[in-house]
């Protein structure tokens, strides 16, 4: 299996330092500071990049998953919302998924969504935090 590499770097104090964040493929790459962190500024965070993970490995699993059971995705867009409260701490992340899938029904989606929220790689490293999860069927 795959092993991948991403950086970071921090020059400065906490409130007056810089970063900037990379991930190993070069896809991304860009800054981050205290107030993009903690407050509202330009760049980026760690959470930001945490629920764009999450976001992308839920998606992929639950195709995955439909397409075991015999379905054909046309399309899943999911959104990760990361809440970082006192601590720091990351105390919740919410999944929000819209699934279109011929044939697939509503029953079927939320236990295929379970199972994809338990057994992402990204939510199996994220453990820690409640995850919640709200998937919808569209056409």
């Amino acid at each position: 299996m795959a092993v991948r590499t991403s950086t970071a770097e921090w020059k400065g104090t906490l409130k007056e330092g810089a970063g900037t964040m990379r991930v190993g493929s070069d896809a991304y790459d860009g800054p981050y500071t205290y107030a993009s962190r903690f407050e509202t500024g330009p760049g980026t965070n760690p959470e930001e990049l945490v629920g764009a993970a999450h976001a992308g490995c839920f998606s992929m699993f639950l195709s995955a998953l439909l397409t075991d059971a015999g379905f054909t995705p046309t399309r899943i867009a999911t959104t990760a919302v990361v809440h970082l409260t006192e601590g720091p701490t990351i105390s919740l992340i919410e999944l929000n998924t819209e699934a279109e899938v011929p044939g697939l029904t509503e029953a079927d989606l939320q236990t295929h969504a379970e199972a994809a929220k338990k057994g992402c790689p990204v939510s199996k490293a994220l453990a820690g935090p409640e995850i919640k999860l709200v998937a919808r069927l569209v056409s």
